[in-house]
């Protein structure tokens, strides 16, 4: 059974940083692709940022600039660093792991909360 663990959440004010980690383990596929997604009360779940295995990766437009995703494959850990936080970005950020074959898992979440 894949498990992802993450780690990271918290109360930051607007303008600061939090690094989000997300660990995967029981895979016995190769992990392709792991990202973030992200739902705030009353709105539907987004994608924040993903990477795929050569490294590339995508990101949501309100996040470009701010945001890092980055990825220790051997480890099977992804990593987002948020910076210039904004009251926008407070929500529940969900990590998200894809083997090979495209079967999805999700972890708990971890709670952003971006106030002064």
């Amino acid at each position: 059974q894949v498990q992802l663990v993450e780690s990271g959440g918290g109360l930051v004010q607007p303008g600061g940083s939090l690094r989000l980690s997300c660990a995967a383990s029981g895979s016995r596929l190769a992990i392709n692709r792991m990202g973030w997604y992200r739902q705030a009360p009353g709105n539907q779940r987004e994608l924040v940022a993903a990477i795929i295995s050569s490294g590339r990766s995508n990101y949501a437009d309100s996040v470009k600039g701010r945001f890092t995703i980055s990825r220790d494959g051997a480890k099977n850990t992804a990593f987002l660093q948020m910076n210039s936080l904004k009251p926008e970005d407070t929500a529940v950020y969900y990590c998200n792991a894809a083997n090979l074959l495209g079967r999805e898992y999700w972890g708990q979440g971890t709670q952003v909360t971006v106030s002064s």
